[in-house]
């Protein structure tokens, strides 16, 4: 299964229901460039997950940290962190993408001990899973056979995947790291959220660098700060682009236009929304809509 438009609400958090009929976990292939932005775009989920990089070469940022990632090996991604992907250097990266609930990695009896310490460390929003190391490759390779057995359906696979789960998480904790609980990280983390949800709530209305401040409770500078150092972008240069991935799916309808499409999503220039578009497309809106309409 390719996920090609991630539906996220104004929270962030990814709307696509993790689970299989009987199980609460989702094993799919992605390939990144396929997705309707290009790239991964920015979301956090309940559900833990784990990567494997089948072809190519991925970037990966979770909250503030952007790491490569290289064909072969993988990436452990903890519950409730912020993180996106794109492919590197148009490697027509594809990797396999497990999330699994918490709460079934293991037996209720063993959760409070082995699982709960780990999710709520601040210090671990994700690990690298490096195909070399033994504990690495244990992980990958049960992956591998987890995305194998959902699409097969073979008798009993649903206990044969509780089994592999319980063996990820066991090689995932022998690594032995000293887990922390920093109060500050955790209100930063909040912080962001509460200003990436208020501009995905006002997105299509006027916007001044006040107002997503104020959703923060941080001053001006001190929000440019959170934006620059996380997303390595300006606040207003961050609602531009979420105006801009917005657009895609409205230029994808039959009757829409291109000055209709502009103020939907926030734009009070045709002329600016098309001088923006094609910085970050490459391309001007009517292309990419015509192209769009051929593929159909």
């Amino acid at each position: 299964m390719q996920i090609k438009n991630f539906m996220i609400d104004q929270n962030l958090k990814e709307l696509t229901e993790h689970r299989t009929v009987m199980l609460p976990i989702a094993c799919y292939e992605t390939t990144i460039n396929k997705n309707i932005h290009g790239f991964i775009p920015l979301h956090w989920h309940d559900e833990i997950q784990f990567v494997l990089i089948a072809k190519g070469e991925a970037i990966f940022q979770i909250n503030e940290e952007r790491l490569a990632v290289q064909e072969g090996d993988g990436l452990f991604i903890n519950s409730g962190c912020l993180h996106m992907a794109e492919e590197k250097n148009q490697s027509g990266c594809v990797y396999i993408c497990l999330n699994v609930s918490p709460h079934f990695v293991l037996s209720q009896e063993l959760y409070t001990t082995y699982v709960t310490p780990y999710i709520q460390a601040t210090n671990l929003s994700y690990l690298y899973v490096n195909a070399n190391e033994p504990w690495g490759k244990n992980i990958l390779d049960a992956i591998v056979k987890i995305n194998q057995w959902i699409q097969q359906k073979s008798p009993y696979f649903e206990i044969d995947i509780s089994i592999q789960l319980t063996l990820i998480w066991k090689n995932l904790i022998i690594n032995r790291f000293q887990l922390e609980y920093d109060q500050t990280e955790m209100v930063k983390n909040h912080r962001m959220k509460q200003m990436l949800n208020w501009i995905h709530l006002h997105y299509a209305e006027k916007i001044i660098l006040d107002d997503i401040a104020r959703a923060g409770q941080l001053s001006r500078s001190e929000c440019c700060r959170y934006f620059n150092r996380i997303l390595n972008t300006t606040p207003l240069s961050y609602v531009t682009d979420y105006r801009i991935q917005k657009s895609l799916v409205l230029l994808q309808e039959a009757d829409s236009n291109v000055t209709e499409v502009a103020y939907q999503v926030g734009f009070n220039s045709t002329s600016y929304f098309i001088d923006k578009f094609r910085k970050s497309m490459k391309m001007t809106p009517l292309t990419y809509k015509k192209g769009k309409i051929d593929d159909c």
